[in-house]
């Protein structure tokens, strides 16, 4: 039997003070831990290393159109369940989930309104709304708007972001690939632009659709696009991908997206691509 007792050692000490939750972030990128004030003065984007963190539709539609000019369009329109799908929830039970949490109706915001004075019609996808994954709401308000454009003689802008198709659709969701590249290929016989702004991440069917059929491909640094994810493109391969495989800057440096263009000069860019593309400045 032990003389002595060993005494049990508390690694505090002291009263505890406790940090209040929902002040500081921690950055994906750096891992340092980042003020929410700092951040929202920021555009969301780490000031340390140039992190871009997800932003939603609205916050991206006010950085980028002239303000008040912003009409939405398609507002009331919402998915429903026509394969009936149940697996551990049902997809109408995830659908009022999501629709609580984020406030949106679907995972994108359409319509139309002016960039620095030029008339364009508009589609921001938001990530938070199930991946942003692509299904029949999302791939009509796309359609028709980007028909409205073409009708009114607009320039296309399509913010992606996304996780692929919405597999509770099924083949519905496939459709979309198809109809919302037919109302491009419309709008480029028409001689009209289209810009399309990549996010993090744009991947699957959107990034296989419309996200890369722009006459110009623009991408937020550190943005990750491809069709599948790396680890299943290594397991098919056998093979080690190259570093950076993926990622915006990987994709410029071949050839599949034009120019990579921060947050915070977007807006500014988008109107210099605008005045060369477009026939006149709309007032």
């Amino acid at each position: 039997m032990a003389i002595f007792k060993k005494p049990v050692l508390s690694v505090f000490s002291g009263r505890r003070r406790d940090v209040p939750e929902g002040l500081w972030t921690k950055c994906l990128g750096c891992g340092e831990l980042v003020h929410n004030l700092a951040l929202e003065e920021n555009l969301q984007v780490c000031p340390k290393c140039g992190y871009h963190f997800t932003i939603g539709a609205w916050e991206r539609i006010q950085l980028l159109v002239d303000e008040g000019s912003f009409e939405e369009m398609d507002e009331g329109m919402v998915s429903v369940d026509p394969l009936k799908f149940h697996g551990v929830a049902s997809y109408e039970d995830k659908l009022r989930s999501y629709r609580e949490k984020t406030g949106l109706r679907d995972a994108v915001i359409s319509g139309v309104g002016r960039i620095g004075g030029y008339e364009v019609a508009l589609a921001v996808m938001d990530f938070r709304f199930l991946a942003a994954s692509l299904g029949s709401v999302v791939g009509e308000k796309i359609t028709k708007v980007i028909e409205r454009a073409t009708a009114e003689r607009r320039g296309v802008v399509i913010i992606s972001a996304s996780g692929g198709a919405r597999m509770y659709e099924s083949m519905l969701s496939l459709m979309q690939m198809a109809k919302t590249s037919g109302a491009l290929a419309l709008h480029s016989q028409a001689r009209l632009p289209y810009i399309s702004v990549l996010t993090n991440p744009t991947m699957a069917g959107v990034m296989a659709s419309y996200a890369t059929l722009g006459d110009v491909i623009l991408a937020e640094p550190g943005a990750m696009v491809g069709f599948a994810g790396p680890r299943v493109i290594r397991e098919t391969t056998h093979q080690e991908l190259p570093e950076g495989f993926q990622t915006a800057e990987f994709l410029e440096k071949h050839g599949l997206i034009d120019h990579i263009v921060p947050r915070r000069e977007m807006r500014s860019f988008l109107i210099r691509l605008l005045s060369y593309l477009m026939p006149k400045r709309m007032v």
